[in-house]
């Protein structure tokens, strides 16, 4: 099959690579198919030269195939379906030169080419773009690998490094410092340290003393870098840390022709006039030696002099003190003078420096060094023997390298030293987390002359190579583990071999570093020692035309190095003499360079070293560590720290040597990518399965190669398999992972190859088609005119030979004889046609006429039926209603009047018996007066007694009253602490609870039936919990209420005591003095006082009773307001004080008075009963009667009378309640001994079952097995009802009856509420049962109150204005301020509305599917909603099994709890925050408007500030405590606009007030200009307007790209190839929310109809919607100018399909006009428009510079040159084109040259004046407020 394969592959027309001298590779086309044996291939070129291809017949070595053009231009080089060197170089090239992108993918390496220019591709919005981007999402960039490197660090917590390598001039300093800057931004930490800032500002201090420009590079690096940048555990930067390796320190002493010194002496002598540079002594550049010798001092474009304003900026921005700064400049000047210092030969062996040298002055001045010893030193050398120390001279050119060593020791300890403060300088107090180390190293390097800095240099790189090849190795090993494909050993080159020749024992670093212990070892004899030790080694070798130099095969090319100065630099020796001269020096900074280092110093700092073998360990001080040994030691660390981290590679590219703009030079690059690893890393790639294509990939491609059977199957995977195995039949060409699919080289370009034939064969075919059809209708056209020419030449002969004069007038003669007769008979056959339509429309029209006649008759029927049957069955309803209250009504005043009359009749015989023995004391006369003067004394006696024991009862009453009026007081705030604790107790267990349904919920799909049993009985013993904790807190209430009416009793009892000794008193005296009777009526007015009193105290009763009764009749459905207002009526309106002057006339008709009265009442009493034995039997005729009527629904009717019987049962309990009451009031010396006792005892109990519930709900919550929870909650129900137990037999005794009544009530209440009555019904009944009561009350009194002429009320007439309190205000901003959310109306609602208005719903759905037909005029009330709750409750019961507890529920129990269910479900949605839904809109505002306009109106200034600063403070509170809350700040938005045209409307200037009613003339302010506060409230709007949009940003950036570019909202139109990226595994398996077109208008419409909601004004709604398309638009932009997969024609029709979405939403909500929303889409519709338009010729270029009007040049040019093709069809765009569209653009005036748009830019808001026609004095204050301390004036 390769074979084949291969022989396929050299067929005819297949396009090749060749070798080439100039081009190093160039493309071809085979003009004939190669057959094994044949010795030439026949080739065509591109320029259509033909030439013969030589082979080797023996292994024929055929060229690389080229890659289909559709893959041309890949991002990623991996990607290529042939990957092999001249792939790699063209598509580097295509992308370079053509499309202008410099960066590329390399598998895991981004190759970067250097433009040469700058490029707009580095701002602010491009990081932005690329933050949170997974690596292989955007286009190549160095800010993506800095992305993936910082999102690895923080997903993975593993340090990161980024490796920067590349030749000198490559652009690797430039890359490092945008990672840096990549870095600085996305981490910003906000603290005022600015780390950030300082790591950036080290980048020009380090480049001004470690950069120089040589050939290559004008700002070329001299030494290696790596940066430590260290985050903290939020990943911000919180310091940095920079080493260096290997400063190139003979650079200091000699530069090469066209090359500089390190920038800094430039620097320096460009501002040497400067003042602060004077003392320094400078000269010019070209003046001193070390910056002259390379010829040329300055660089064209650099400004040395601003340079030097910069680098000193950044010392200062470190934190580098000014004394510093000047010492680091007065050693750099003494280099400078150093070098100046002129040593001149004296005599052969001598040398000298003249003592009036200015430099060496200069320099000992600077340096504080002194002038003899330096001169003396530099000249002269001493020599310790055995026996003496010897000083010699040395020659001038000893003297010379004497001085440059000394020269270049100071620039490197300089240096050290700088670097050092720079990193104490980043260094922040701060535990580091983590951190991302950027290396900016050397590549490798080969020039004409090697020596050893090359050699460092490229042991450096060796190292870092194989570092390279085994991550690549690992990467590609893991990659296929995860796929699950067999891993095979993959043959890489292995630089171990290199390696070891360098650093191995005996190796070419060992045996230098032996070379230079020996004093007189020489380059020579070292080199010697090279080729006897290694001649023998492949990769050494010996140059065969020199013996000064070797040759080391590296991984990159072979390098010959000169042995001259390997000794020397590998020593860097300085003589001690001179070492000393700088100890002495009184300058610190100097002499700290060249104190002694301790021993051990390298190792000093924890690098454990294995040499080949062990050094020779120096003997003295001399003998010093060697260069190559601290470069071991330092590369060592550095691989140590590289393989701690998960490196990231970076290789820079130089594309040619004259640094020309996008030139590609082809043998520049192919060696850099030779040198840096790319191809190593294609090589690997090749050999094992280099393409990888997901399976959804796969099939969206190769679909059109699939067939009809294949694409039907669902499973996508097995369909791929299936195709492959059909289309590749060698199997090993490709294998299938979990994900992906795998393909050997070449074969993607296969799979091109048959669907480009099939598309073209597909093109051919309908080409045929429509060319056939073309032609064929062509030719019938023809024929049908030739053969109508036919016919009129044969007519026109026929005629001539046949037709004369006389035929014709014949024929024509006939003609017009048919003319006639066919008019005729049409006239005829349309007469009859138009006469039976009509005779049939008016049939079918009367008979649909009657039948809709018919149709409306019947409904109208029905409807009538309806309607009275409905109002018949909603009269009987309220009947029936209203005899049961009647029932109750009769019943209990009844009772009453019963027990009056029997009071009435004690009364009575008690007075007829004290008159009856006074007239038999009369009669007997005188003889027993003395006896009665007796008794009189007695008698009064006995009232001073009284008088006294009733003045001691009075204060023991009073006394009591207080005590109890305290104890009451206690009770009343025990309660309410009880009510807030039990209020917050529910609300824990309620958020409690929702959070363990969650968690039950998630559970129940892995636990078994018995968890789910446990769970609901956990619920149910949690609600029994709470019934008994409400039982007992209203057990409470009662017992307190019963304990107030008991003393109310006590009081009533002790004032009739004192009325009946009154009256005793009264009466002796009358016996005795009759006529003197009237004298005394001012004593019975006083009585009749009392008499009110009592009445009074009796009406309460009576009230309080029958309050009480309604209450438990009607289940507390009665609302508070309506027994409030019952009790509001007060006893001067029920029982009103009649005048009982009359009853007493004469003492004679007291007796007639009585009974008369006492007749009535028996009358009264009789009638009422007699009324309501008359009502029951009526109730039993109505209940017969509708048993006739509704047979069909007997059960229903049994459940009625029923009812009636037993509310007629419950009437009975009444006496049993009055018997209880005198019962408890002869135990009422015990209750008020117990009740404190029971009331502090229940009230611990409560506290201990709340605390312990509460525990429980926490345990329930943390715990996770269910049986657990329930063993848990049924021992704390065992404590609880073992507790309550204890209560009830201390209190059952008391309230046995009560209780068994209150069951009834609360039972039948629950019944009523289950029967779902209407709301509105219950208050119409309420209404009259109150105004019946209050009728009945009166008649029960005893006189009618005198005529009164009613005050007319006056209507109140407000103000618009609110007044309060001023140590209110707080009460008030936190109210109406920071207590209001703009959700829910759960406040105003009564209890359990949510559970009855859902049940009412329900309701009225099943209504609304009932027609008027059959039965259901028949149907009882509420059947409807019956019937349907019953199916509810069997579907619950028919899932339920007589298992486990369920046998223990009680009856309908399933019914119940699923009405619950449906409550809680309801209540779920329902939020207990405000109310300002129900509220008018900017309610908020008016109300504090309002309360502003009275200040204003009592001119109070102070108060008015006060509230305006509360006012902003508290908004401003608000918006910083929710910054993220969309509604929250939209509802404020909303009300500071309104608040803000208030100020202005009510402000009285003319301007704003055009508008204004007469009313709201009147509310204008009066008393202070509030124009300063009005602009504080508008910058506080454009606050919460910022805010606002920041909110809406932050929630739709993630949906922009996906839905306007990622989704295909037309689909099978995109058709996009696959990228083929080599994503990171860590980003490439996220799982993420998929956005679409739809998400994002979802999104839109629902921040509109938020600010619709809260009433914000239009024209604020379309400036927010302006600024939300604008970024809509910019972010959309901006990822097509940073993608260049999305640069497509069929893209280009999908982003204007989601555009025209846009458009459809924006007329849907009525904001086309006014909101210019559609204006900011421009550019992106210009972008889409310029990715469909043809781009060939003239005429397109200049209709792109008319229609592109809103894009500027960057960017037009950006997206023709990232134009990509989908399929071969397509074509790319033309450089030509693209340069002549350029050109074009060039007279365009004006625009910015910005890449992308600014997605940060905010548009101006304004705010228009709007008035408002709201008037302010009828605003009414919602009651759910809680503005009780506000009053409206």
């Amino acid at each position: 099959m390769g074979g084949t394969r291969k022989a396929k592959s050299t067929a005819q027309y297949n396009r090749v690579w060749i070798p080439d001298e100039e081009h190093v590779w160039k493309s071809a086309e085979i003009l004939r198919d190669f057959k094994p044996g044949d010795d030439t291939l026949q080739l065509q070129l591109e320029d259509g030269t033909e030439m013969l291809y030589s082979l080797d017949t023996s292994s024929p070595q055929l060229p690389h195939l080229r890659n289909p053009d559709i893959l041309v231009g890949e991002n990623d080089l991996t990607a290529l379906s042939y990957l092999h060197e001249p792939a790699v170089l063209h598509n580097l090239k295509v992308r370079f030169v053509e499309s202008k992108i410099i960066y590329t993918y390399c598998g895991i390496i981004l190759v970067a080419v250097n433009p040469y220019k700058q490029l707009h591709i580095y701002g602010d919005a491009v990081i932005h773009a690329y933050s949170g981007q997974n690596m292989g999402d955007m286009d190549p960039h160095i800010f993506a690998v800095a992305e993936e490197a910082y999102k690895q660090m923080a997903r993975n917590n593993k340090n990161q490094s980024i490796i920067v390598s590349g030749e000198s001039g490559a652009g690797k300093t430039v890359s490092a410092r945008y990672a840096m800057r990549y870095f600085a931004m996305v981490s910003k930490s906000g603290s005022k340290t600015h780390v950030e800032d300082k790591v950036l500002a080290s980048n020009p201090i380090t480049e001004a003393i470690g950069n120089a420009k040589t050939t290559r590079n004008d700002n070329s690096s001299r030494f290696g870098k790596y940066t430590e940048i260290s985050f903290d555990r939020r990943y911000q930067i919180i310091g940095a840390n920079m080493r260096t390796y290997l400063l190139e320190k003979s650079r200091v002493v000699s530069q090469s022709e066209s090359e500089r010194n390190y920038h800094i002496f430039y620097q320096m002598c460009a501002c040497a006039d400067q003042p602060e540079f004077k003392s320094l002594r400078l000269l010019r550049a070209d003046e001193f030696r070390y910056t002259s010798m390379g010829g040329e001092t300055a660089i064209e474009g650099v400004d040395d002099r601003k340079d030097m304003e910069e680098t000193r900026r950044t010392f200062s921005l470190l934190g580098l003190t000014e004394d510093f700064q000047a010492d680091v400049f007065k050693v750099l000047a003494g280099i400078l003078h150093l070098g100046n210092v002129d040593i001149r030969n004296v005599g052969s062996d001598r040398s000298s420096i003249s003592s009036s040298d200015p430099h060496i002055a200069a320099f000992c001045d600077l340096l504080g060094v002194s002038p003899d010893g330096v001169t003396r030193w530099l000249c002269h050398r001493r020599f310790v023997m055995v026996a003496e120390t010897v000083v010699k001279p040395v020659t001038s050119k000893r003297a010379v390298n004497a001085r440059d060593a000394l020269a270049k020791q100071i620039y490197a300890h300089l240096f050290d030293c700088v670097i050092q403060k720079i990193n104490a300088a980043l260094q922040v107090p701060g535990k580091q987390h983590s951190f991302i180390g950027v290396l900016d190293i050397y590549g490798f390097e080969t020039f004409d002359i090697n020596s050893f800095e090359q050699f460092c240099i490229n042991y450096a790189n060796e190292k870092l190579q194989q570092q390279f090849n085994l991550h690549v190795f690992k990467l590609e090993q893991e990659e296929y583990m995860k796929e699950d494909i067999p891993w095979t050993l993959i043959d890489f080159y292995d630089n171990q071999p290199v390696i070891d020749l360098i650093e191995a024992k005996m190796g070419i670093l060992d045996l230098l570093d032996e070379e230079c212990l020996f004093p007189q070892g020489t380059d020579q004899n070292w080199l010697q020692k090279l080729y006897n030790y290694l001649a023998d080694n492949p990769l050494f070798e010996k140059p065969r035309m020199s013996n000064e130099a070797f040759i080391i095969q590296h991984f990159a090319d072979k390098v010959e190095y000169q042995c001259w100065g390997f000794l020397e630099k590998n020593r860097d020796t300085l003589y001690e003499e001179l070492i000393d001269t700088m100890r002495t020096s009184k300058f610190p900074l100097l002499a700290n360079f060249f104190l002694e280092e301790e021993p051990g110093g390298v190792g000093s700092k924890g690098i454990k070293v294995r040499p080949a073998r062990p050094g020779v360990k120096p003997t003295n001080k001399n003998l010093r560590t060697t260069v190559g040994e601290k470069f071991r030691s330092s590369l060592y660390l550095l691989m140590e720290t590289l393989n701690a981290t998960t490196p990231h590679y970076v290789r820079c590219i130089k594309p040619n040597e004259e640094k020309m703009p996008f030139e590609y030079d082809s043998k520049r690059v192919v060696q850099q990518l030779r040198a840096c690893g790319v191809l190593e890393t294609i090589h690997i790639s090749a050999q094992s399965y280099p393409s990888r294509w997901t399976y959804i990939e796969f099939y969206s491609r190769y679909s059109i190669l699939m067939s009809q059977q294949e694409l039907v199957l669902t499973d996508k995977k097995q369909t791929c398999r299936t195709v492959l195995q059909r289309l590749i039949q060698d199997s090993n060409q490709y294998k299938f992972g979990r994900t992906k699919i795998f393909f050997r080289a070449g074969q993607v370009a296969y799979l091109e190859k048959l669907r480009l034939d099939r598309l073209r064969g597909a093109c051919v075919t309908i080409q045929k088609h429509v060319r056939g059809w073309s032609h064929r209708r062509t030719f019938l056209r023809m024929r049908e005119a030739a053969i109508i020419l036919q016919q009129y030449v044969r007519g026109q002969r026929r005629i001539r030979k046949s037709v004369t004069a006389a035929a014709l007038k014949q024929g024509w003669a006939a003609v017009v004889i048919q003319r006639y007769w066919r008019g005729h008979l049409t006239r005829q056959i349309f007469r009859m046609v138009r006469s039976s339509s009509i005779i049939i429309q008016a049939f079918t029209r009367g008979w649909i006429a009657r039948k809709r006649y018919k149709k409306m008759v019947e409904v109208q029927k029905a409807l009538i039926l309806q309607k009275y049957a409905r109002a018949w069955l909603a009269r009987r309803r309220f009947q029936t209603l209203r005899r049961l209250v009647h029932n109750v009504q009769l019943s209990y005043r009844c009772q009453q009047l019963r027990k009056k009359l029997e009071d009435q009749g004690k009364e009575n015989c008690g007075l007829l018996e004290r008159l009856t023995s006074l007239a038999g004391a009369h009669a007997q006369g005188l003889d027993k007066l003395h006896s009665l003067e007796a008794q009189l004394g007695r008698s009064a006696t006995e009232k001073a007694s009284l008088e006294e024991r009733e003045k001691k009862s009075k204060e023991d009453a009073a006394k009591t009253i207080a005590q109890l009026q305290q104890e009451k007081d206690g009770f009343i705030v025990q309660k309410q602490d009880l009510e807030k604790k039990l209020a917050d107790t529910a609300t824990e267990m309620k958020d409690g609870f929702d959070q363990i349904k969650t968690n039950l919920k998630e559970d129940l799909e892995r636990e078994e039936r018995l968890r789910k049993i446990a769970e609901n009985n956990l619920d149910l013993q949690k609600e029994d919990h709470e019934k008994e904790v409400e039982i007992l807190r209203e057990e409470n209430r009662r017992l307190k209420e019963e304990r107030v009416r008991l003393q109310r009793q006590t009081e009533e009892g002790a004032q009739v005591n004192t009325d009946l000794q009154d009256q005793v008193i009264q009466l002796t005296k009358h016996v005795k003095v009759i006529p003197e009777l009237r004298k005394d009526l001012h004593n019975l007015q006083t009585q009749r006082d009392d008499l009110d009193r009592r009445m009074k105290g009796q009406s309460e009763e009576a009230i309080a009773k029958m309050s009480v009764i309604t209450r438990q009749l009607l289940g507390g459905m009665m609302e508070e307001e309506v027994i409030s207002r019952l009790a509001s009526d007060g006893p001067e309106q029920i029982y009103e004080a009649g005048d009982l002057l009359t009853a007493f006339d004469g003492l004679q008709k007291a007796t007639r008075v009585l009974e008369r009265k006492q007749k009535e009442q028996k009358e009264v009493s009789d009638s009422q009963i007699e009324g309501l034995t008359f009502k029951v039997e009526h109730l039993q005729n109505e209940n017969n009667q509708l048993q006739k009527l509704f047979q069909e629904k007997m059960s229903v009717n049994d459940s009625i009378g029923q009812e009636v019987t037993r509310l007629n049962q419950e009437n009975m309990v009444i006496p049993e309640l009055k018997q209880t009451v005198s019962e408890l009031q002869r135990h009422k010396q015990e209750l008020e001994e117990q009740l404190e006792e029971q009331t502090r005892g229940m009230t611990e109990q409560m506290e201990e079952i709340s605390k312990k519930l509460q525990m429980n709900v926490e345990e329930e919550a943390s715990q996770r097995r269910l049986l657990e929870q329930h063993e848990q909650v049924e021992r704390e129900k065992e404590e609880v009802e073992r507790r309550v137990e204890e209560l009830e037999e201390v209190l059952r005794r008391q309230k046995n009856t009560e209780t068994e009544a209150k069951t009834r009530f609360t039972q039948e209440a629950s019944r009523l509420t289950a029967e779902n009555m209407d709301f509105e019904e219950q208050l119409d009944m309420k209404d009259r049962l109150i105004r019946k009561l209050q009728n009945k009350i009166k008649s029960l009194q005893t006189s009618e109150k005198a005529n009164q002429t009613p005050v007319p009320t006056i209507p109140k007439e407000y103000l618009g204005m609110l007044e309060y309190k001023r140590e209110d205000e707080p009460k008030l901003i936190q109210y109406i301020i920071l207590d209001l959310k703009p959700r829910g109306v759960v406040v105003n609602m009564i209890p359990n509305m949510a559970a009855q208005l859902l049940f009412m719903c329900v309701t009225v759905q099943c209504l609304s599917d009932l027609k008027p037909r059959g039965v259901v005029v028949n149907m009882i009330p509420n059947m409807a909603a019956q019937l349907l709750f019953m199916c509810v409750t069997v579907q619950c019961l028919s899932d339920l099994k007589p298992r486990g507890v369920v046998v223990n529920m009680i009856p309908n129990m399933a019914a119940q709890l699923l009405f619950m269910c449906v409550t809680v479900q309801c209540l779920s949605d329902l939020k207990p925050r405000g109310v300002v839904v129900n509220m008018i809109p900017n309610m908020a505002a008016q109300l504090l408007f309002m309360c502003v306009r009275h200040a204003d109106y009592l001119n109070d200034g102070a108060k008015l500030k006060s509230l305006m600063n509360a006012i902003i403070s508290g908004v401003k509170k608000v918006i910083t405590d929710h910054q993220a809350d969309f509604e929250l700040l939209s509802f404020w938005l909303s009300n500071m606009y309104h608040m803000l045209n208030c100020l202005k409307q009510y402000s009285g200037e003319e301007e704003f007030m055009k508008q204004n009613s007469p009313r709201q003339m009147k509310n204008c302010l009066q008393n202070f200009d509030l124009s300063e506060h009005r602009q504080i409230f508008s910058d506080l709007a454009i606050r919460i307007y910022h805010q606002f949009i920041s909110v809406m940003e932050k929630s739709l950036m993630p949906m922009i790209v996906p839905g306007m570019l990622e989704h295909e909202s037309l689909q099978g139109i995109s058709s996009m190839k696959p990228t083929g990226f080599r994503k990171r595994s860590s980003s490439i398996y996220e799982d993420q929310e998929i956005y679409t077109i739809s998400s994002l208008l979802q999104q839109l419409s629902l921040y509109h109809s938020t600010m619709s909601q809260h009433g914000m004004e239009e024209g604020l709604v379309r400036q927010a919607v302006k600024q939300t398309f604008f970024l809509v638009g910019a972010a959309t932009l901006n990822n097509i100018l940073l993608r260049k997969d999305m640069c497509s024609c069929r893209k280009g029709m999908q982003i204007r399909c989601n555009i025209s979405y846009l458009e459809e939403w924006l007329k849907e909500k009525d904001l086309v006009q006014g909101t210019s929303a559609m204006e900011t889409l421009k550019p992106l519709c210009q972008a889409a428009w310029l990715l469909q338009v043809n781009k060939t010729t003239d005429d397109d270029a200049k209709e792109i510079i008319e229609q592109c009007s809103e894009l500027n040049t960057v960017q037009i040019v950006k997206i023709l040159n990232s134009y990509t093709p989908i399929d071969d069809f397509e074509k790319r765009v033309a450089p030509s084109f693209v340069r002549k569209v350029q050109g074009l653009l060039q007279d365009r005036e004006g625009g910015s040259s910005q890449l992308m748009l600014d997605t940060q830019y905010r548009f101006q808001v304004t705010f228009p004046f709007t008035p408002s026609s709201q008037a302010l004095e009828l605003l009414q204050l919602p009651s759910s407020l809680r503005l009780g301390f506000i009053t409206r004036i």
